[in-house]
């Protein structure tokens, strides 16, 4: 839970929309939307989950929990554009395909956050050959390897 947690903190300024892509088993999707209700509950929450089982569970997950949060059972890639304030992902794609997903979904002002491993380094280099952004490099509260992306300003190079 802390691992989805600090998603939210490193976001900053949460407002508008967010959107989880690829949010699986609610990670950091469901935890976002539950601290969401208690911390701003102006902000909604959609998550993104191509794989209809699990789109299920997170319905029945959020109805049991008693959350609000829009959830789209459709692959991401089809997804018509949106304005989120902020995106997440974890555990999705290399950091260029989230690059690409992101710059689609969010506003003007919005940030995309992304945890990852280790290889960030190079997921960051493979990135900058195709997208010019501005990013911040948080270490994980939870992994020493790992950090969280916070970036901002995504453009096509």
């Amino acid at each position: 839970m802390l691992d989805s947690a600090q998603v939210w903190y490193v976001a900053r300024a949460v407002r508008g929309v967010w959107a989880d892509i690829g949010s699986g088993g609610g990670f950091p999707g469901l935890v976002v939307a539950i601290m969401a209700q208690e911390l701003a509950p102006e902000v909604s929450v959609t998550l993104f989950e191509s794989d209809r089982r699990k789109a299920v569970f997170l319905k029945e997950a959020a109805r049991q929990l008693d959350v609000d949060v829009d959830v789209r059972s459709e692959r991401i890639e089809s997804a018509a554009s949106f304005a989120a304030s902020v995106v997440s992902a974890r555990a999705l794609a290399p950091l260029d395909v989230l690059l690409r997903e992101a710059m689609r979904l969010l506003d003007g002002g919005g940030v995309a956050v992304f945890p990852k491993g280790a290889t960030y380094d190079s997921e960051l280099l493979i990135a900058r050959k195709s997208y010019e952004f501005e990013h911040e490099t948080i270490p994980s509260k939870t992994d020493a390897q790992a950090v969280i992306l916070r970036i901002w300003n995504i453009r096509n190079a």
